[in-house]
């Protein structure tokens, strides 16, 4: 039985591709942060999920569990790592707590690095790893090409994540071993519907108040309107088992709409999305 590890498997893209992978006939190892959710998803998805307890930038916690799944294995190689977990910070960069915004790459950069040395061995990194070299997807967004104001953490670590996924592709074709990069728009996910848990109170007196506001709603938008999990769950699979993947696979509901953003000189798609958000300067008689 092929076997698959994935990242912050609780609730949207992660449990979806951890739901898909287990009828496509793979185990699935999957990382959550509580016990409850263990528990959960032990009852819900049946004999053939494993939780594994650690939160991504727990160096150690992600070693130890990679040495559980080792042990799983019993030499055979894993057939994929799904680097799903992540999370989205938003505030205007320049009055945004520095804390907050190294948390941001915490999670989504240095995460994906610590789950990518702790399992790369499995992958066939190790010479003693029997079976097919295994693959790495990388999720990323349309948020790694683009960058939308009062979310330049997210966007950033989205855009290190699509060089590093690069770079990693390259470094690891020694081993046999590819890494596809998925790139949704947006989805039905708990990482838009937590908006409305964001505080933005310290921003009261700052000009960007309004502007937060309408980021916000936009947020918790996307949450009830973006693309099923389910449907990025299938990229996942497809990325983990075709004979020759797309090294970037790009996802989005709104696709005319983000290659006519693309398309169109920067400038202009400044003005735009300044006008909506209400960024544009005061005119100065």
């Amino acid at each position: 039985m092929k076997s698959v590890v994935v990242t912050g498997a609780s609730t949207g893209i992660g449990f979806a591709c951890s739901k898909l992978l287990l009828t496509r006939g793979f185990r699935v190892f999957g990382s959550v942060r509580k016990q409850a959710d263990a528990d959960r998803l032990r009852a819900e998805l049946g004999a053939g999920f494993a939780p594994m307890l650690f939160d991504v930038t727990d160096e150690a916690a992600v070693k130890a569990a990679a040495g559980e799944v080792r042990a799983a294995l019993n030499g055979e190689a894993l057939a994929g790592l799904v680097n799903n977990a992540g999370i989205a910070v938003a505030g205007p960069l320049t009055e945004l707590p520095i804390d907050q915004f190294r948390h941001q790459l915490e999670v989504n950069v240095i995460g994906p690095v610590i789950a990518t040395q702790a399992f790369a061995p499995l992958l066939g990194t190790d010479p003693a790893m029997t079976g097919p070299r295994g693959r790495i997807v990388m999720i990323s967004s349309v948020a790694g090409r683009n960058g939308n104001p009062l979310l330049a953490p997210y966007s950033t670590s989205k855009h290190a994540l699509e060089g590093l996924s690069e770079s990693l592709r390259r470094e690891l074709m020694l081993f046999g071993i590819d890494v596809v990069i998925i790139a949704p728009g947006a989805v039905k996910t708990p990482i838009w519907g937590k908006a409305e848990e964001v505080d933005l109170s310290p921003y009261q007196a700052s000009p960007y108040f309004p502007a937060l506001q309408k980021i916000r709603g936009y947020m918790l938008h996307l949450g009830k309107t973006g693309l099923p999990a389910e449907t990025i769950a299938e990229r996942v699979f497809a990325a983990l088992t075709a004979p020759s993947p797309k090294v970037r696979d790009e996802i989005a509901p709104d696709a005319l709409q983000q290659w006519i953003a693309r398309a169109l000189p920067k400038r202009m798609v400044d003005r735009i999305i300044a006008k909506r958000l209400g960024l544009m300067p005061a005119s100065r008689g």
